[in-house]
């Protein structure tokens, strides 16, 4: 049954219409019962407390109300409350002052227990008091009147009057709760008593129904009354079970807190409530006779607003590595804690994954308040933690995108939360709302990464792979992973066509961990042919601000069997410009965990001496646009040789891309350069034409690089 305070347990405001209707309903409450209580005798009385039928139903009615069977998709407030069955039939068998004394003791019994607030105790007793009366009614008009000590047990002639009770009961009942409802929603009567309609009646078709048969059995013995509750506990056994498998598939195992599907429901849900709204404003700006003249000279502000934060944890890493991960899993659950005790009524907290959280507002003013929201957020999560004697501060960074404002779906409003959240992060300001000015999707753009989300799922990503030679000995150094993506119209298309897109999304960090597993499976596959050879993949640096990838990582080394060095990140000298990446936990992390790192793309992106010092990396590739020009160009020549020479000096190997002809591998081996890779030693091949070029490779001794 559906509750008139299912938001807040507190009392309405004295004064306002939901006040006035809960003091008129319980008035009428107290009325009915003391009408019917004043037509009790001392011989019903009397045969009310000898016969052992009233004390099992009384017990069965309470019961019933404190154990609701809640079905998925329902909740205690709408489950079926199996206390109808047996309200209804004391009813049938020994009139209203039995029926409603035992129910309103269930409703006060099961109020105190929950903790219900008295308003909301006397509402609740009022509202079955005055149902079953109007019941009663219908089965006087037709003659069938039972008291305590006049029992009656209906034959089947009797089943229309027992109907039309059993319907009026439902209806009185239904029509005094959505009327409450109503008001606290502030809709009209009719769509509240529509929300959930269809299942109500269904629910007490069922439970009004097996009522005749209960009388039919008190009648025969209290013995039988036990045999008829077994069938409710197999469906309230039943019940729990499907709705504890519905609230594992719909919630985090670790915090409680709602996953993504359910996100996704609640947002579509929030949505359409915000369309809708809309609809309604504009057919009232119409109605109020705004016409188009003056309509353009004002800006049209939707009427309803929906906003969904993205929420990272800003140094996450240190708790795992420090205290371990179930401190770290501790945290997490306080954070979730927090979270949902500043958020407002009625807001959704839900768990992404990892350290990564989301929270929707189904309703919120403009950007300010969505920014006011955003700012409690974070002041609650910065209040100083202590865990295991020790104690820190958590931040956190915040992408806000609203509906419909910044995007029209789930889908889009999440991918710009991400990007406003990587900004947050990214300028360290904490908090910042979607801005197209620091967006670069334009309209191909997004089309391409709906066709991107889709092909994770289809795994239309594929891995190529080229090698690297040693320019000294002709040995191979290792095999560096592409990305490729076989588009089902387009054809293969390069990272190039399409990375740009998922750089500043969420997407980015599926792409990753996507390659990650993909190149360590290959590795593995090699190693187990004793084709031991290193994998390098690319990382940008969004990937190094990812706690989670120096857990794919050595999860998926440690499922392999492959050692460290089986894996190396490539990531671009522009990660120096960029004091949050080069700062990251993860690229210590990477180290520590003796992943060997590659600095790509060397010699464009300005980087200073101290910084290139710092990083831990064992290899500088030189960027193709110097090397591509190195027989053509004195100076180009001037800067790789300058650069070869600073890479040795620092003790790293260097490693020239872009190598297409012997002329240039041959320069490049006289000044000193240990590695390269190029179209003259190999291009880029699937993995299956790779296989066969590291067999054929083992099979012959290697050449020195010409």
């Amino acid at each position: 049954m559906k509750d008139p305070n299912n938001t807040r347990n507190t009392a309405p405001r004295r004064g306002s219409p939901l006040w006035i209707y809960f003091v008129v309903v319980i008035l009428l409450g107290v009325a009915a019962c003391g009408t019917a209580f004043a037509g009790l005798s001392g011989a019903d009385l009397d045969a009310l407390a000898r016969n052992p039928v009233f004390w099992i139903l009384g017990c069965f009615i309470v019961f019933g109300e404190l154990r609701p069977i809640i079905t998925p998709g329902s909740t205690e407030n709408n489950g079926a409350t199996t206390s109808t069955t047996f309200a209804f039939a004391a009813l049938l068998y020994a009139g209203l002052p039995v029926a409603a004394f035992l129910q309103v003791i269930a409703v006060i019994t099961c109020g105190i227990l929950r903790n219900r607030t008295p308003h909301r105790i006397a509402f609740n007793a009022a509202q079955y008091t005055l149902s079953l009366a109007a019941a009663q009614l219908v089965l006087a008009l037709a003659g069938d009147l039972a008291t305590p000590t006049s029992l009656w047990v209906p034959d089947g002639a009797d089943l229309p009057a027992i109907a039309l009770a059993g319907a009026v009961y439902f209806a009185c009942n239904d029509t005094l709760v959505g009327a409450a409802v109503a008001l606290h929603e502030r809709v009209s009567l009719i769509k509240a008593l529509s929300w959930d309609l269809a299942y109500q009646v269904l629910v007490h078709l069922a439970l009004l129904g097996l009522a005749p048969l209960m009388v039919v059995a008190m009648d025969r013995s209290a013995v039988f009354v036990p045999l008829i509750v077994l069938p409710f506990i197999a469906v309230y056994l039943n019940a729990s079970v499907s709705v504890r498998r519905e609230h594992q598939a719909l919630h985090d195992g670790l915090t409680g807190l709602p996953n993504r599907k359910l996100l996704i429901v609640r947002t579509e849900e929030a949505l359409a409530e915000a369309r809708g709204a809309d609809r309604r404003g504009g057919d009232r700006r119409r109605t109020a006779g705004i016409g188009p003249a003056r309509r353009r000279k004002t800006v049209e502000q939707p009427d309803r607003r929906a906003g969904l934060f993205l929420l990272d944890l800003d140094r996450f890493k240190e708790v795992n590595d420090t205290l371990g991960h179930p401190t770290g899993d501790r945290l997490l659950q306080l954070v979730a804690h927090r979270l949902t005790h500043s958020v407002r009524p009625g807001d959704l907290v839900a768990r992404l994954g990892g350290d990564e959280f989301a929270v929707l507002l189904p309703t919120v003013r403009d950007e300010a308040a969505a920014r006011e929201v955003a700012a409690r957020l974070r002041a609650a999560l910065s209040e100083p933690v202590r865990l295991d004697g020790m104690s820190f501060d958590l931040e956190a960074s915040v992408g806000i995108a609203l509906f419909p404002d910044h995007a029209p779906d789930f889908e889009l409003l999440l991918q710009r939360a991400d990007v406003a959240m990587y900004n947050a992060k990214e300028a360290r300001t904490g908090v910042e709302v979607y801005s197209p000015g620091k967006d670069r999707n334009s309209p191909a753009r997004l089309s391409m990464l709906g066709d991107l989300r889709r092909a994770i799922d289809r795994s239309e990503l594929e891995l190529f792979y080229q090698p690297k030679i040693s320019l000294r000995d002709g040995q191979l150094v290792g095999m560096e992973a592409l990305l490729r993506w076989r588009h089902p119209d387009k054809g293969l298309l390069e990272p190039e066509a399409f990375l740009s897109v998922a750089e500043q999304t969420y997407l980015m960090r599926s792409i990753t961990h996507h390659v990650v597993n993909a190149a360590l499976a290959q590795a593995a596959a090699w190693w187990r042919e004793d084709l031991a050879v290193q994998v390098a993949v690319n990382a940008s640096g969004r990937d190094l601000l990812d706690t989670g990838l120096t857990e794919t990582i050595e999860e998926g080394l440690l499922e392999r069997g492959l050692p460290a060095a089986a894996l190396q990140l490539e990531i671009t000298e522009r990660i120096l410009m960029n004091e949050p990446a080069y700062a990251s936990d993860t690229v210590s992390a990477l180290a520590e965990l003796g992943i060997p790192l590659s600095l790509d793309d060397f010699g464009t992106g300005y980087s200073s001496l101290v910084r290139l010092k710092r990083l831990p990396v064992e290899e500088i590739k030189i960027d193709s646009s110097f090397v591509g020009r190195l027989t053509e160009s004195t100076d180009d020549a001037v800067i790789v040789r300058s650069i070869v020479d600073l890479v040795r000096t620092l003790g790293l190997r260097s490693v020239a891309e872009g190598v297409e002809d012997p002329q240039t591998a041959r320069m490049l081996r006289e000044m000193g350069c240990d590695a390269a890779q190029g179209w003259h030693f190999g291009r880029p091949m699937d993995a299956a034409t790779a296989t066969d070029w590291l067999r054929r490779r083992m099979e012959r001794a290697p050449e020195p690089a010409a």
